[in-house]
């Protein structure tokens, strides 16, 4: 056929025929079609990422409604939205509301790190997926959680972010408009070969003015702090607590990036990522996961001693932490103490969440050294931070967005912080979940034991405790006699000779 050969005029006016390639058209015609195909890729990217959002409803929910006469607990903290003049009985203007605590409840909110679904950052190990949309929601709770434990280490429950009541709100008509700007911007950065706007953002930013007072000096220092902490999470394999790590982590457990994770998982996943991380700055923290819903006293405390030289390598850090003279006064470490993180996962009924359970959630997120609860709807994950009357307030995971580059300067830390909180009834709760606890050191913890014991006392209701303490260690019990090491991490695992009742990874009571 005509269209199989080429006609070129040479300089001397002859014709020559060229031959094509196998597949009938010319180089140039296939280099043209490969490129058409990358960039029907990249739009079939953002397009899925738009679905995403519109699928785990950030573009149809309206903004979410909290009461004024009832108290707001926000991991410890309480606030209230009623003006302490108003006892009006009429509604009142938007301006004696103002009067309340709102924007001390919007500043502290979102001061907490957000980590959702993000895109386009480099393949995870052990696949090609460069994106965790639609599956990655809990690894993503879990992350936020451990933020939490390390900014009450580092910077202590009552720092805020000063930039927090900047944010702009996630409601219908800003993420709707926002996101048209975004892709519209993406689509003819695409076309036109022009970065887009995450390589934009990601550019460093002038640097403020110099401080000159001891107050804007400490200021100066935790935010450091804050970006440091922030850049611990990044997408990137380097990141000692990013998603590539947790990934790689739950491929020795038997978990490939696309899985589902559960919350017992994604709980010795942390404690082990935070083990690998001590060199990372991190030394003055480990982590601890409770057996078969029971803290052991000893193995606590046992983690709050720092590791001391002739000990296995998975124990020791591999680097010094950072200089005690660098660090926030409440986050300096002690000679012969370093904090633990303790995550105890339970699950809180059958097939829904027991109604005896609500007030015990209700005490643990009102406790300063609780770092907040991961669990949310079947196949849903959320991250608790605290409630209304019978509602939860989480952070939702369920929001795609662009890769940030954290190993840049003065990388933007904006899509790190969420400005719209969410709300929940405890109704709706999947009774799979992992609360987690701070201890800054040995005494915090005994203090933290006692406590925790009186609240997980059994009432008239409540035949069993969520979780109990035991004296002693684990290995005492011989809960997992003859199993290696790396069985005896897992949760739950109980003598065969006793006969229990289970339903995946937890023991039904």
């Amino acid at each position: 056929m005509e269209l199989q050969r080429v006609c070129e005029l040479n300089t001397t006016g002859s014709k020559k025929t060229k031959r094509l390639n196998g597949n009938g058209f010319p180089p140039s015609l296939v280099k043209m079609e490969n490129k058409g195909s990358d960039e029907v890729e990249k739009l079939k990217t953002k397009f899925l990422s738009v679905w995403h959002n519109v699928k785990y409803s950030w573009a149809l929910k309206p903004k979410t409604s909290f009461s004024r006469n009832s108290p707001v607990l926000l991991l410890g903290k309480c606030y209230h939205f009623k003006a302490e003049d108003d006892e009006s009985p009429s509604e009142p203007s938007d301006e004696e509301v103002v009067l309340g605590d709102v924007d001390a409840f919007r500043k502290d909110f979102a001061s907490r790190v957000w980590l959702t679904y993000r895109e386009e950052f480099p393949p995870l190990p052990g696949s090609t997926l460069t994106s965790d949309c639609g599956w990655g929601c809990m690894l993503r709770a879990g992350q936020m959680m451990l933020a939490q434990g390390l900014m009450l280490h580092f910077l202590g429950r009552d720092w805020t972010w000063p930039e927090a009541l900047t944010l702009q709100p996630l409601d219908t008509e800003t993420w709707t408009t926002a996101a048209a700007k975004r892709l519209v911007a993406s689509l003819e950065a695409s076309l036109q070969g022009a970065p887009g706007p995450s390589a934009l953002s990601s550019t460093s930013q002038p640097q403020g003015p110099s401080f000159g007072s001891a107050e804007e000096a400490e200021a100066h220092l935790k935010e450091m702090y804050h970006r440091t902490l922030v850049s611990w999470f990044g997408d990137c394999p380097s990141a000692p607590l990013g998603l590539h790590r947790l990934v790689r982590l739950g491929l020795t457990m038997g978990k490939q990036a696309g899985d589902w994770y559960g919350p017992a998982v994604v709980a010795h996943i942390l404690k082990k990522a935070v083990e690998e991380a001590m060199g990372s700055g991190l030394a003055g923290v480990t982590a601890y996961v409770s057996q078969d819903c029971t803290v052991y006293s000893a193995d606590v405390v046992d983690c709050h001693r720092v590791p001391r030289a002739g000990q296995t390598s998975d124990e020791t850090p591999d680097a010094t932490p950072l200089p005690q003279n660098d660090q926030p006064a409440h986050a300096s470490t002690f000679p012969e103490s370093r904090a633990v993180i303790i995550l105890v996962p339970v699950r809180l009924g059958g097939e829904k969440t027991n109604p005896e359970y609500f007030d015990f959630a209700k005490s643990i997120l009102s406790l300063e050294y609780c770092i907040g609860i991961i669990g949310g709807k079947p196949k849903q994950a959320c991250y608790f931070v605290g409630f209304q009357d019978d509602s939860l307030i989480y952070m939702d995971p369920h929001y795609c967005q662009s890769f940030v580059d954290v190993s840049t300067n003065d990388f933007p830390l904006q899509s790190y912080h969420c400005p719209s909180p969410k709300k929940m009834p405890f109704s709706k709760m999947d009774p799979s979940c992992t609360i987690g606890f701070y201890s800054k050191n040995s005494k915090d913890y005994e203090r933290i034991r006692q406590e925790l014991s009186r609240l997980l006392q059994p009432s008239g209701k409540e035949k069993y405790p969520a979780f109990t303490f035991a004296q002693g260690h684990g290995r005492d019990y011989d809960l997992s006699a003859g199993l290696n090491p790396e069985k005896r991490e897992w949760p739950f695992i109980r003598d065969p000779r006793r006969t229990v009742t289970t339903v995946g990874d937890f023991v039904l009571l």
